[in-house]
């Protein structure tokens, strides 16, 4: 495996072109736990980089696919989603973990169970559809009525009323607890061996296969931006509060609940099964992809190497 690995690197190490006049297109959302592609130009090696900010991982993969992208990032949920359906997806790298909460409106719902009947915002095709529906399950709620909302309107539509609570990703549940219309009911259940995996980084397989140069030096970039918030989180949550306009102390509130990465080692596949076979369970997918397909762990292990 080694041998094979080695190879695999000096093949990309002989392949790599100048890459001046490169230019990647990389999707992600403007949020602290996703902001690596935002970091990535310093550490691309001359290629220039031109993020494509979004708000739903729907609308991302759909870009993907049409050509618009080289690389986005995505849910989990919806990689293998996608992936189940045949959809030509390749998951190269790990993004975020955690981030996500239960938010009620303050003053009102005082535990899970006091849901049924209740309004909650969600998107579609996130980790947080699968947290919100496993903390449902496990509560024995029959009759909680889902609501689509795009993460950036739930603060709103909680506030004025039209939903009676949502699941999303940080910032949006310390910023409710902080401006007082909201506050944080439960960090959700991850569910047996899943654990806090929550986004990755995809590429389509014709790009992969075609263009696995690039693809390292893409993941080369996403692992040093990564390393480089994680090892300086005041560096991090500057940067994300300056991008994203974001109030300081709300990103510090949450930093706990936040985690960037960009490693797919053997217990993110284990959690990524996991994930997959509850989906399944859950009725979300009708049947698991081949997860050896949908990853593809070439670039990581050559990063773990030290390449």
């Amino acid at each position: 495996m080694r041998k094979l690995l080695l190879t695999f690197v000096l093949a990309l190490t002989l392949c790599v072109p100048s890459l001046a006049a490169e230019t990647w297109n990389v999707g992600t959302w403007k949020t602290a736990q996703t902001i690596q592609p935002f970091l990535y130009e310093p550490f691309a090696n001359g290629a220039t980089v031109k993020v494509h900010p979004f708000t739903n991982p729907g609308d991302q993969k759909a870009a993907l696919l049409a050509g618009s992208l080289d690389m986005t990032g995505t849910t989990l949920a919806l990689a293998i989603q996608a992936a189940s359906r045949g959809e030509p997806i390749v998951l190269v790298a790990s993004l975020g973990n955690k981030c996500s909460a239960l938010v009620v409106k303050k003053g009102g719902v005082k535990s899970v169970g006091d849901l049924e009947g209740k309004k909650i915002g969600y998107v579609p095709g996130t980790m947080h559809e699968i947290l919100l529906r496993e903390t449902l399950t496990r509560a024995g709620l029959k009759d909680a009525k889902l609501v689509r909302i795009d993460f950036f309107d739930m603060g709103t539509a909680l506030s004025r009323g039209d939903i009676d609570a949502y699941l999303s990703g940080e910032p949006l549940p310390t910023l409710a607890k902080r401006q007082g219309y909201g506050e944080i009911l439960a960090y959700p259940y991850y569910g047996e061996g899943i654990g806090a995996i929550n986004s990755g980084m995809i590429v389509r397989r014709d790009f992969v296969e075609k263009n696995p140069e690039r693809v390292m030096e893409m993941l080369r970039a996403h692992r040093k931006a990564t390393e480089q918030c994680m090892s300086d989180k005041a560096f991090w949550l500057e940067t994300s509060s300056k991008m994203f306009g974001v109030e300081l102390d709300v990103l510090r509130d949450a930093a706990d609940n936040m985690e960037l990465v960009w490693d797919m080692d053997d217990t993110f596949m284990k959690q990524l099964s996991a994930l997959g076979k509850r989906m399944l369970e859950l009725g979300i997918i009708k049947k698991e992809p081949d997860y050896n397909a949908l990853v593809d762990r070439r670039f990581v292990d050559a990063l773990r190497q030290g390449q």
